[in-house]
């Protein structure tokens, strides 16, 4: 038989690092499930992307268990990861926070692209493109 479905929570969380503590446990308490356990699984889950915010998606059923699906990091994270900067430019593509190569960004697309909404690696380069004229990042050749 199918579990019924209660719930779906996104939340973006640092890689191998889940806690009990918020934002886990005020979003997840509530619903019931066992926050050891969700945080130990993710963990796991995890483990060879330290570093990284890794998205995550759960899905929370009536008699409290539970499933995820780990999506790639942001595109404004990985921008900012390449670029080597703690954050994009306040005035947007007015101000140059940091400078990325066309390489870096097909890289970027490769990682985004199964999340995307779209095909091709060029597609995909283009919305990481626009993400990071809007951080202000400077596109070099």
């Amino acid at each position: 038989m199918a579990k019924n479905l209660v719930k779906e929570v996104k939340l973006d969380l640092p890689a191998g690092k889940a806690t009990p503590a918020p934002p886990v446990g005020t979003i997840l308490g509530p619903a019931g499930i066992n926050l050891g356990e969700f945080c130990t699984k993710y963990n796991d889950a995890t483990k060879d992307k330290m570093g990284d915010v890794i998205p995550v998606k759960i899905s929370i059923y009536e008699d409290r268990t539970f499933d995820f699906v780990l999506k790639t990091p942001p595109v404004a994270f990985l921008i900012k990861k390449y670029a080597k900067i703690q954050k994009g430019s306040t005035k947007g593509s007015k101000e140059v926070a940091g400078k990325l190569t066309k390489a870096q960004i097909k890289e970027i697309a490769e990682i985004k692209l199964p999340d995307l909404n779209c095909y091709e690696v060029e597609q995909a380069m283009r919305i990481v493109e626009g993400t990071a004229k809007n951080m202000g990042i400077e596109i070099v050749e």
